[in-house]
C-alpha cells in the first residue's frame, strides 16, 4: 500500500485501497440500490420507484379518471425526464402494465389503445396509445396534498417526489407484486381488496389477533383471471403464517353436451400469467405427439371472453379422467409461489406473514392521518386568523375605509391601529362580542391586513358577516375536534377505520370487477387410469417392414394380403392387433422399446421410420416385434450363446431411450426374443448343432449378460426357442410344411453343452417355427 501512494504515477485525488474492499464496497452498493429501488416493493403503498414516479407524474399532468387521456409518449417522457432517469422504454413497459386487467387485479392506469392482450401480444407503441388515472390510482394518492408524506428531491435537485405513497388500501396484497433482487426476489399474488379490509378492520379491533385467524376474512389470492385454487387450507394458512409457500390454480372449465351422446369441455378461465397462445400450443403439441391419446383436437373460439374447446377421442371417456391428465401435462394448472419479501419500513426488507404486512399499513396509515390533520390544522389557524382580521373590518368598517382611502401606506396603518377600544365601542350592543386580534397594541397582523386589503367591494354587506362568524364557529367546532383525535389513540384507529370502509364501499361488489372472482375447491385426485383404458379398442394389423417402417392398418386384414413397401424394401413383420396393445420392439444392442398400438401412423401410406419413434441407433437393428402380454415371460440370447429369462412386465420402457435389458459388448448382438410356451429349450448354433435342456435350468433375471445356453467351438448361437417336450419341437421343412419332432431324447442334456447335429430335414436357416 505505502508503495502504492509512493507512485508518482498516481494522482492526488486518487484514492488507494484493497480490490478486495473495493469490489466488495462497491457490490454492496449495486445490491442495496437494487433491492430498494427496482425490485422490492414497499409495504406501505406496494410500489416499486417506477410505478410510484409514473402515478404521481401522471398526477402532476392532471389525468384524472373523470378527465382526458394524454399520450403514453408524454407520460412515458415526463416521468423518465423528471424523475426516473432511465429507459423509456422501460418505464412504458411499466406503465402498460398497470393497464392491464388480466394482469393487474385493480388497473392503475385506464389505457385507451392497444395495450396488449392474454395472448401475449405487446402494447402498441407508446406513440399510438393514451392514458390517465383510475379511481383506484387516486385512492392510492390522496393526500399528497395535505402534508400526508415525505418528499424528497428528484435525480437532480430541480424537483421534488413522494417517498411513498399515503395508500388508502393495502395495494401490496391487492394487486400484488414480483420482482428479482440481488440475493433476494419476491412473489405475492392479488388479493380482494374487501376482504383485506375486512381483515385490516378485524386487526385495528384485534390487534393481537393470530394469522391463522385473518384466514376468516382473507380466503386466499383472487387473480384477475379467475381460476380455481385447489390448494388445501392447511397449506394457505401455512403459506400465509410464514410469508413462503405456493398455491395450486387450475383453469375453471364445464362440459358442454352435444348431439347424439357427444360431448365437449368448454374452459372458461385461464390460469393467471398463462399466455393463452401458448397454451394452445401447447395443448396442440400434447395432440400430435399423443402423450394424451384421449384429447382429439383443441380450438381457441375466444373473442373477449375465454373459450378453449377440448374435444375429446371418444364419447366414452371421463371427463375428469381427461382434464386430470391435462392438469399434468399442461399450463392449465400452474403453482403460483408466495414469498412476501418486502421493504417493511421502506428501507429494510424482510420475509412478512400476512399480518406483519397488514399491520405495516394500518400503521402507516395512522401516520397519514396525525399528518394530515396536523395539516388541517395549521389551515384552520390560518384560516381563523383571516377571519378574525375581517370581522374586525366589519365591525369597524369606516375606519378601515379611511385609512384605505387616506393613508399613504394603508397596510402599515392597519396593522398599528388599536382596534381593542374601537372593537368594543363597536360591538357595544351586539350579543356576541369577538375578541380582538392578539398582539400588545391590538393591532392586525401582516396576514389579517393582506387578507382585509384583498376584499371586494361586493363582499362589504351584512350577509358576509354573518357567513364569516358562521365559517369561524364551524373551524372552530373542526378544529376542536381534530385535537380531540390527536389527542386519543383509540379516536385515531376509529378514524382509520372509517376511511377504510368507506374504501370498501367504493371498491367493494358494486365496483366494475369487485366481487371475487377466484373460487376454491378441493383437488379432486385423479387415479392413475391405464393408456389402454383411455383408448377407444379397436382392431389394428401391424405392419413393419425389413428397413423398419412400421404402420398401423384399420381392421384386421388378411395376414397374407400383399402390400405396398418402398423399393427395395419389404415385408418383415405383420400381426393383428387392437389400439389397446403396447408393443414391445428389441433390438439388437440389447434394448427393449415401447409403442402405443393407437400411436402407430395410419396405413394409407407406407408409414413412417420406427427409428422416429424410438431412441434406436443407427447400428442397432429390430430383433423382435410383438404384442406386450402382462404377466409373461421372455427368452432372450445373445449372438454369443449367453442369455436368460425375463418378465415381460420388466421389459416395458416409459421413455423413448428404451430400457437395457441383455448386456451385449464388442461384436455380440442381441440375437433371440422368444415368448416362454413350454418347459423346455431348443438352441441351434451356426454349426447346426442342437441342444435341448429344460427351462428351469435358465435364470430369471431383469437386465444382465445371461448364462451360457450352449457352447460353440467356433460362430455362435443362430436361434433358440421353448415348447413343451411332450408335444416335440417343430420347424418349418424346405417345402413349408410344419413337421415335428418327438424323439429328443437324442439331443436332450445340460445347459451350455455343445449339442449334436440337427436332425434330418431341420432348414438350412437354422431357424425354428
Amino acid at each position: 500500500m505505502n508503495d502504492l501512494l509512493d507512485d508518482p504515477h498516481i494522482g492526488p485525488g486518487t484514492v488507494a485501497e484493497p480490490l478486495r474492499r473495493a469490489i466488495g464496497e462497491r457490490y454492496l452498493t449495486y445490491a442495496l440500490s437494487t433491492i430498494m429501488h427496482r425490485a422490492l416493493p414497499d409495504a406501505r403503498d406496494g410500489l416499486k420507484p417506477v410505478h410510484r414516479r409514473i402515478l404521481y407524474a401522471m398526477r402532476e399532468l392532471r389525468l384524472n379518471s373523470g378527465g382526458g387521456f394524454r399520450k403514453s409518449a408524454k407520460i412515458s417522457g415526463d416521468v423518465m425526464g423528471n424523475y426516473h432517469p432511465h429507459g423509456d422504454a422501460a418505464i412504458y413497459d411499466a406503465m402498460a402494465r398497470l393497464a392491464q386487467d388480466f394482469a393487474v387485479r385493480y388497473p392503475l392506469v385506464d389505457g385507451q389503445g392497444n395495450f396488449g392482450n392474454i395472448d401475449g401480444d405487446n402494447p402498441a407503441a407508446s406513440r399510438y396509445t393514451e392514458a390517465r388515472l383510475t379511481a383506484v390510482a387516486e385512492a392510492l394518492l390522496d393526500g399528497l396534498a395535505e402534508n400526508a408524506v415525505d418528499f424528497r428531491p428528484n435525480y437532480d435537485g430541480t424537483l421534488t417526489e413522494p417517498v411513498v405513497l399515503p395508500a388508502a388500501f393495502p395495494n401490496l396484497l391487492a394487486n400484488g407484486a414480483s420482482g428479482i433482487a440481488v440475493g433476494m426476489a419476491t412473489s405475492i399474488p392479488p388479493h380482494n381488496i374487501v376482504e383485506l379490509i375486512d381483515a385490516c378492520l378485524y386487526l385495528i379491533k384485534t390487534p393481537d389477533a393470530r394469522d391463522d385467524t385473518l384466514l376468516n376474512h382473507v380466503k386466499g389470492p383472487d387473480f384477475p383471471t379467475g381460476g380455481v385454487i385447489v390448494e388445501p387450507p392447511e397449506s394457505i394458512a401455512q403459506a400465509y403464517r410464514t410469508g413462503r409457500g405456493g398455491f395450486r390454480l387450475r383453469c375453471a372449465w364445464e362440459v358442454e353436451q352435444l348431439p347424439r351422446g357427444q360431448w365437449q369441455i368448454v374452459v372458461t378461465e385461464i390460469p393467471y400469467q398463462v399466455q393463452k397462445s401458448r397454451l394452445v400450443e401447447k395443448l396442440a403439441e400434447l395432440i400430435q405427439t399423443r402423450k394424451v391419446p384421449i384429447l382429439a383436437d383443441i380450438r381457441d373460439e375466444s373473442a373477449d371472453d375465454i373459450r378453449m374447446v377440448l374435444e375429446p377421442r371418444s364419447k366414452n371417456v371421463d371427463p375428469e379422467v381427461l382434464m386430470g391428465m391435462l392438469f399434468r401435462n399442461s399450463d392449465l394448472e400452474v403453482r403460483i409461489s408466495l414469498n412476501m419479501n418486502v421493504l417493511i419500513d421502506g428501507v429494510t426488507p424482510k420475509v412478512c406473514s400476512m399480518k406483519e404486512v397488514l399491520r405495516a399499513f394500518l400503521d402507516f396509515r395512522r401516520e397519514v392521518l396525525i399528518r394530515r390533520s396536523h395539516h388541517r390544522m395549521e389551515k384552520i389557524d390560518h384560516r381563523l386568523e383571516v377571519l378574525e382580521g375581517l370581522i374586525v373590518a366589519f365591525l369597524n368598517l369606516d375606519r378601515v375605509i379611511d385609512i384605505i382611502r387616506y393613508d399613504d401606506e394603508p397596510k402599515a396603518a392597519l396593522m398599528r391601529e388599536d382596534w381593542g377600544r374601537e372593537f368594543v365601542r363597536a360591538t357595544s350592543e351586539r350579543d356576541y362580542v369577538t375578541p380582538a386580534p392578539g398582539g400588545e397594541e391590538d393591532g392586525l397582523s401582516d396576514v389579517q391586513a393582506e387578507a382585509i386589503l384583498n376584499m371586494r367591494l361586493r363582499s362589504l354587506r351584512r350577509l358576509e358577516e354573518i357567513e364569516l362568524r358562521n365559517e369561524r364557529d364551524a373551524l372552530m367546532e373542526e378544529r376542536a375536534a381534530l385535537e380531540d383525535l390527536l389527542a386519543d389513540e383509540t379516536r385515531q384507529w376509529a378514524a382509520v377505520a372509517d376511511q377504510l370502509k368507506e374504501v370498501r364501499k367504493t371498491f367493494g361488489k358494486d365496483y366494475p370487477g369487485g366481487a371475487r372472482r377466484t373460487r376454491f375447491a378441493e383437488a379432486g385426485e385423479v387415479e392413475e387410469v391405464p393408456l389402454e383404458a383411455m383408448i377407444e379398442r379397436e382392431p389394428i394389423t401391424v405392419v413393419c417392414s425389413q428397413m423398419g417402417w412400421i404402420r398401423a392398418m384399420t381392421g384386421h386384414i388378411d395376414l397374407g394380403r400383399e402390400l405396398k413397401f418402398k423399393d427395395g424394401d419389404g415385408p418383415r413383420f405383420i400381426f393383428h392387433a387392437e389400439t389397446t396393445d403396447r408393443l414391445l420392439v428389441f433390438a439388437t444392442n440389447g434394448r427393449f422399446y415401447t409403442l402405443s398400438g393407437a400411436n402407430l401412423p395410419g396405413g394409407r401410406g407406407m408409414g413412417e421410420p420406427l427409428r422416429l419413434m424410438v431412441d434406436l441407433p443407427n447400428e442397432a437393428d429390430i430383433v423382435a416385434l410383438f404384442i406386450h402380454r402382462p404377466a409373461g415371460r421372455l427368452l432372450v440370447a445373445s449372438s454369443a450363446g449367453d442369455g436368460f429369462v425375463v418378465s415381460e412386465d420388466e421389459v416395458v420402457a416409459q421413455t423413448r431411450a428404451g430400457k437395457q435389458v441383455l448386456n451385449v459388448r464388442g461384436d455380440v448382438r442381441a440375437k433371440v426374443c422368444k415368448p416362454v410356451t413350454g418347459d423346455h429349450v431348443a438352441c441351434v448354433g451356426e454349426n447346426r448343432k442342437v441342444l435341448v435342456f429344460p427351462v428351469s435350468e435358465l435364470p430369471e433375471m431383469t437386465r444382465g449378460k445371461g448364462v451360457r445356453l450352449q457352447k460353440y467351438k467356433d460362430g455362435g448361437l443362430s436361434d433358440a426357442a421353448t415348447f413343451d417336450l411332450a408335444d416335440g419341437l417343430n420347424w418349418h421343412d424346405p417345402a413349408g410344411r410344419t413337421r415335428t419332432e418327438t424323439e429328443l431324447a437324442e439331443w436332450l442334456g445340460k445347459r451350455a453343452g455343445a449339442g449334436r447335429m440337427a436332425p434330418r430335414g431341420f432348414p438350412r436357416d437354422n431357424r425354428f417355427t
